[in-house]
């Protein structure tokens, strides 16, 4: 008797094992989703960069009018730096995009 109990439950104990080794499925969705949560993200980032850009070339509008030409050159700095921080967005959420393509093509490595 004793032998029997102890028999079934080694081997349920090494059925468990290999169990655990043979599912590797939760990694892909737990890729995929940390990649559309960084998509996501980036587009958030994206919409309030064209919000500062908007702001940005409103204040430089009004510093062309009133002849403030400090200004005018620290308004444009402002917007190379809101311009080149969305372009790095978009390539950004370009590079996720195809990661996701990536991770849904070829099943994740």
């Amino acid at each position: 008797m004793k032998r029997t109990v102890i028999g079934i439950v080694l081997m349920g104990v090494l059925g468990a094992g290999s169990l655990m080794a043979e599912d590797h499925d939760w990694r892909r969705d737990n890729d995929l989703r940390r990649d559309y949560a960084d998509r996501r993200a980036d587009y958030r980032d994206m919409n309030r960069d064209r919000a500062k850009i908007a702001r940005d070339r409103r204040e430089l509008r009004e510093e062309y009018r009133e002849g403030d030409w400090r200004g005018v050159q620290r308004e444009r700095a402002e917007l190379r730096n809101e311009y080149r921080d969305l372009n790095r967005d978009r390539w950004d959420a370009r590079r996720d995009t195809r990661d996701i393509r990536h991770d849904r093509r070829w099943d994740w490595r």
